[in-house]
């Protein structure tokens, strides 16, 4: 057998002949991996697995149909070609291909390798329906970069799960390795191979690497090495103009956290996506227990790429408490091709999510109002999912129909849930006990290694604080009832209230109230499903309206663009002439333009409220 450059120290046993190969079983020694990404062919990178020796004439090997913290069904068999099983001698073995993800290998006892080829995911998102999220996606740009989610490159051999694995990977010489993956250091280290090691395979998928040229920055925060490794396609940004922001983001969340220490390393793989090109579409980040996969556009300017990432990255920062310290057994051994999933998003996703606001009011990064708006923002666009649906039933089902399109209600209600417990804590317990307290308690008792059993947290939970704890849950987590959370503001000597504010004629902020039709000779018309200002409400104008003309002026985008002008220049008295094609019907409309409104929900200091309730509201926001 051909032996690569790079030799383990315990992989000479393996390789040295196939005689000595069967000495060994798959068992007793680690499942060798080797990527190449220096000899790419048609955007392709070929992976060879090397097990031990199989006593068994069958073997299954896998690529996951699923992984943690993706929620979805993403099948990464589908980018796996020409998949072939060798013997000793190097003559192909017979498979079948059982569905997307797995291939059924006979004659197992004479297996000595299985080797494929692997596409990308970034680059093909626009073509398919059900696209990869890009952070738990791949990408190979020979010479440039590559994201190894490895979940996309290497498998696993059924019932093997637990063998560790040693992954050699042949790279490019000017590019370097960002992973919190161990390397192995008993390995001979060449100038083009990297060595790693893995107890088990979820390590394997749990720690990603991107190669690309040197653009790393590196921090200490309280015990914890966080490293920042940033690709940028057109070379817009560098690690360095981040660094600032991500020091004093994560440095109030370990003030945050306090004592909680999980990990002693973490990095930030944030990729940059270029949007002229095909490239990853689906921005946001992937958790890890010592990592976080960032894509975000490359297009954005410096302010709002550091807002994203004190959002984006504030999550994920936060996993390591859940589920990453705090989880069930079916995320402990999760099965990659049929998983079974926990009750527990409201904890899992929105804990997190309720945590990366919190901090941030909590550590003084945003105004009390800030956080309403956010809190707000939460209750609006829950609104937009099945209310009534069973938190608990959705996070079980959560992979199917009709479940699945209310994931992304576990950032929004998810987080409300957490907040409204948030409140009852620090109720029932005189400002003292909250939901950070719980997970941490939560945290002492379980940790990375130990999880609960699925169906027995809440009575936990329960045990540990007060029967309001409870009925809250039956009531809006497990059953199907509405959260009221007036009740719960009210608790804090806040209440909602419904204000005017004055906006813009045509833009709420920067947020326009009209927008135009390219394909339709550019025309503009009033936006749908978006709450109109008094302007457009006093004038009788509607969403769906088209502009024909403004006060005689044919109206295009360039003749808008002047109204929009002339606008800043208004006063209440101005008088407007505007025809409009309403349903195909031309009409015109005359009136003053006012003064602009918008009725809006603002969380606002409960008039006469108790003394007890404000000590209570400080206790919540700034303790």
């Amino acid at each position: 057998m051909k032996k690569n450059v790079l030799i383990f120290a315990y992989a000479l046993v393996l390789y040295g002949c196939g005689a000595g190969k069967s000495l060994l079983s798959v068992e007793s020694s680690p499942i060798v991996t080797s990527i190449d990404l220096v000899n790419v062919v048609d955007d392709k990178v070929q992976v060879g697995i090397n097990p031990g020796a199989f006593t068994s004439a069958t073997v299954i090997f896998r690529i996951p149909k699923t992984v943690p913290g993706t929620y979805s069904s993403d099948n990464y068999g589908k980018y796996v070609e020409d998949f072939e099983a060798l013997d000793y001698k190097g003559n192909v073995l017979s498979t079948t291909k059982l569905d997307d993800n797995s291939w059924s290998i006979t004659n197992a006892e004479l297996l000595d390798r299985v080797q494929y080829w692997v596409n990308d995911t970034y680059d093909t998102e626009n073509d398919v329906a059900d696209a990869v999220f890009s952070p738990a996606g791949t990408n190979i740009a020979k010479g440039s970069n590559f994201m190894l989610n490895l979940h996309g490159f290497v498998g696993y051999f059924e019932g093997f799960k637990e063998v560790p694995y040693a992954i050699q990977i042949k790279k490019p010489a000017d590019l370097v390795a960002t992973t919190t993956l161990a390397s192995d250091t008993n390995s001979k280290q060449e100038l083009l191979w990297d060595a790693f090691i893995a107890n088990r395979y979820f390590e394997v998928i749990d720690n990603p690497i991107m190669y690309a040229k040197p653009n790393r920055e590196s921090f200490e925060i309280n015990g914890i090495t966080v490293t920042l490794s940033l690709f940028s396609p057109n070379n817009v940004y560098k690690a360095s103009d981040l660094k600032e922001k991500m020091l004093a983001m994560m440095g109030a969340q370990k003030r945050f956290l306090g004592d909680v220490d999980s990990t002693k390393e973490y990095n930030i793989l944030l990729y940059l996506s270029d949007i002229n090109v095909p490239d990853a579409q689906g921005f946001g980040a992937l958790e890890h227990h010592t990592s976080t996969v960032v894509v975000l556009p490359e297009a954005m300017d410096i302010g709002r790429l550091e807002q994203a990432m004190v959002d984006v990255v504030s999550h994920e920062f936060f996993h390591i408490v859940t589920p990453l310290s705090v989880h069930s057994k079916e995320v402990q051994y999760f099965d990659f091709n049929d998983p079974k999933m926990s009750a527990h998003l409201w904890m899992y996703e929105g804990t997190t999510e309720y945590f990366a606001n919190l901090f941030q009011i909590q550590q003084g990064l945003i105004s009390e109002e800030d956080f309403y708006e956010r809190m707000l923002t939460k209750i609006t666009n829950s609104k937009f999912y099945d209310d009534s649906m069973s938190f608990t039933v959705m996070s079980k089902n959560i992979l199917n129909q009709p479940y699945e399109p209310n994931y992304a209600n576990v950032y929004e209600k998810g987080a409300l849930i957490n907040m409204c417990l948030d409140i009852i804590l620090r109720e029932k317990s005189g400002g003292e006990k909250s939901m950070l307290w719980l997970m941490k308690e939560l945290s002492k008792k379980y940790g990375t290694d130990v999880p609960f059993e699925d169906e027995a947290l809440f009575d936990e939970i329960v045990s540990m604080t007060y029967p309001e704890v409870d009925a809250f849950f039956k009531d809006h987590v497990i059953g199907v009832t509405p959260i009221d959370y007036n009740l719960y503001f009210a608790k804090v000597g806040l209440a909602t209230k419904e204000v005017e504010e004055s906006t813009g004629y045509f833009f709420d902020g920067q947020v326009p109230f009209v927008d135009v039709d390219v394909k339709n000779d550019s025309a503009v018309f009033i936006r749908k499903n978006m709450e109109l200002n008094s302007f457009f409400e006093d004038l009788n104008l509607k969403g769906g309206d088209i502009f024909k003309s403004i006060n005689g002026q044919d109206i295009n985008l360039e003749t808008f663009r002047t109204i929009i002008g002339e606008s800043f220049t208004w006063t209440p008295e101005t008088v407007i002439n505007v025809t409009i094609e309403r349903d195909n019907e031309v009409i015109s409309i005359e009136g003053p333009v006012g003064q602009p409104l918008k009725k809006v929900n603002r969380i606002v200091p409960l008039q006469g409220a108790t003394e007890q309730t404000v000590k209570l509201r400080n206790a919540w926001l700034k303790n």
